[in-house]
């Protein structure tokens, strides 16, 4: 981490960050990334490594492709001390503070995250920030807000994949089997190739019933076999964690003979949540 961290500090010339962001891009093309121990979304199972950055961009243009390549790989603390590195030398843009508040999220820094996307929320990085505050809200279990704040993401980007699909799981995960399937279809039409997008849909086919057109599925797209076990995985522990909710509920209901004087209770806080994107 602390060579990661010296190769890419300022200064750095525009043929310095270009070669450095070329071998980052060619180094990550390869490699499958794991769910964060903070993250089960199935969003997770495959970066998306984009390009390297074009010839023609300014350094700082540039330089902040090459943090996006670092967060895609996983590099979230090496990111941190970048962009720490990147505001001496080029100022405090929105898209930098974007940036900054996903590595505080996927580093546990939950409370400054979301002080970061709060002051982004007038900015031109507004989705990117409904997009971290509602990832936030469903770690926290906040349902409501999550769904708030994704529908805000969508609604702000609607032809962001990843925000649709983060949207459409939070709604498989909260049991809205209808209301998931039109943000996950659309994840897996405008991302045909993403084994993100594809395995949220095929998810929601599990869920639904569809056990053998899931099947086809999977198989069409040639899903990875660790995405399937998690498909799998999750298709067995997200109607299983609705029930233990509702039970925890109904346990929790005050025993009244009163409905006057009843007061409803509400759902019990737990850290055993289905993941959360990031990105």
């Amino acid at each position: 981490m602390k060579s990661m961290t010296n190769a890419y500090r300022f200064p750095l010339s525009r043929s310095a960050i270009r070669r450095l962001a070329v071998a980052a891009a060619l180094g990550g093309a390869c490699l499958l990334a794991a769910c964060a121990p903070r993250s089960g979304y199935i969003n997770h199972l495959q970066p998306d490594i984009g390009p390297a950055p074009k010839p023609g961009k300014s350094s700082s243009g540039m330089y902040l492709d090459l943090i996006r390549q670092m967060q895609k790989q996983g590099s979230y603390y090496a990111s941190l001390a970048n962009i720490e590195a990147f505001r001496q030398r080029y100022g405090n843009p929105p898209a930098l503070r974007q940036l900054q508040g996903d590595a505080l999220r996927s580093t546990g820094q939950t409370d400054a995250a979301r002080a970061v996307y709060q002051k982004l929320l007038d900015t031109d990085q507004a989705a990117a920030a409904w997009h971290g505050l509602g990832l936030i809200a469903a770690s926290e279990d906040r349902s409501d807000m999550a769904e708030h704040a994704l529908s805000r993401a969508v609604q702000l980007d609607p032809f962001n994949p990843g925000y649709l699909g983060d949207l459409g799981f939070e709604r498989l995960r909260t049991g809205q089997l209808v209301q998931a399937r039109e943000p996950l279809a659309k994840a897996a039409e405008l991302a045909p190739e993403s084994v993100k997008a594809i395995s949220n849909l095929v998810l929601w086919m599990l869920l639904n019933g569809e056990a053998a057109r899931a099947d086809d599925t999977m198989q069409q797209a040639d899903l990875p076999q660790p995405a399937r076990e998690q498909i799998m995985r999750l298709a067995a522990e997200i109607p299983a964690r609705r029930h233990d909710v509702a039970s925890s509920a109904k346990v929790a209901a005050p025993r009244t003979t009163d409905r006057r004087t009843a007061v409803p209770s509400g759902l019990p806080d737990s850290n055993q949540i289905i993941g959360v994107p990031d990105s």
